[in-house]
């Protein structure tokens, strides 16, 4: 068995982040880093928007750059994903070792809703296919974009894209939309969004980039040219090893009052609690308060 001042469970952007203040503070904390070492950012090409790069950076090399500072701090990393956790006992279960630690850090973020259809994988990130449209929206200036959605979350993306944007399609397989009605409202009356009702996308196309999507409407299926394709169909929070241990809402995203949670010792950071910014600076954010708050719980 080990025996850990403090275990982050997580290694984005909220767990590096997390990482490097816990080492400052001297807490020489052990990050798991899970199944995707880095997490959502290390299939982002370009982060234009993260403060302190004024002409962007690469995904991988920020979330490499975060961790080699969080070492050089004295944080530890160890491959692996959590099989099993006891959030009363601060017990953690890792490819068969049991980990004991006086507070844990979970930052293990969310994974976005995918359509799993054809060119979906192959041209993700920098290459035409996005889930972010405040991330990658302004790659697209005057030209046009396909939203797939019909949620709030979609009708955000769109109103974002069309500052960008000369067109915008909003493909929706129902009818009408779910979103609210002040949303729904100004997607609607929008002069730049086109929607598609009752249709769903069959095949992302391209061979660098994407060039086309293929959709069915009815029983006619055709190609519409687009440049770029942002799926807005939601996220999963990753946090299904922590069911029944702690309080999360109807769509698994942990309950938190700021970072803290319910239980004496277990903080929360990231895409895991956060379900309206997603964005790797409030990740980072998070993962300061996190480490910040365990810092004074510890001591």
């Amino acid at each position: 068995m080990g025996f850990e001042n403090l275990v982050i469970i997580g290694s984005g952007c909220a767990g590096l982040t997390a990482a490097i203040y816990a080492a400052r503070a001297d807490l020489s904390p052990l990050v798991i880093e899970g199944d995707q070492p880095g997490g959502q950012l290390i299939r982002t090409t370009n982060i234009e928007n993260f403060p302190g790069f004024p002409e962007g950076i690469n995904g991988f090399d920020l979330v490499s750059n975060m961790r080699i500072q969080a070492e050089k701090m004295g944080a530890r990393f160890r491959s692996g994903v959590v099989g099993r956790i006891d959030l009363a006992k601060k017990i953690v279960i890792c490819e068969g070792d049991r980990i004991e630690s006086k507070a844990i850090i979970i930052a293990t973020g969310a994974s976005p809703r995918m359509l799993n259809i054809p060119g979906e994988e192959e041209l993700f990130g920098g290459k035409g296919v996005s889930t972010c449209a405040t991330c990658d929206g302004t790659f697209y200036k005057n030209k046009t974009v396909v939203v797939i959605g019909g949620g709030d979350s979609a009708c955000e993306e769109v109103n974002f894209l069309t500052r960008f944007c000369a067109k915008v399609y909003l493909i929706h397989r129902r009818d009408q939309l779910r979103a609210s009605k002040i949303m729904a409202d100004r997607v609607l009356s929008n002069p730049k969004v086109e929607m598609l009702w009752n249709t769903v996308p069959l095949k992302i196309c391209g061979e660098k980039k994407v060039t086309h999507l293929r959709i069915k409407t009815g029983d006619e299926e055709r190609n519409l040219s687009c440049d770029g394709v942002f799926l807005a169909i939601g996220h999963i929070p990753s946090t299904k090893i922590f069911e029944n241990q702690i309080e999360c809402d109807s769509e698994g995203y942990i309950l938190t009052d700021g970072v803290n949670t319910k239980i004496p010792g277990i903080f929360v950071a990231g895409d895991c609690c956060d379900r309206h910014y997603r964005q790797a600076i409030t990740a980072a954010g998070m993962g300061a308060a996190a480490a910040i708050r365990a810092e004074r719980y510890l001591s």
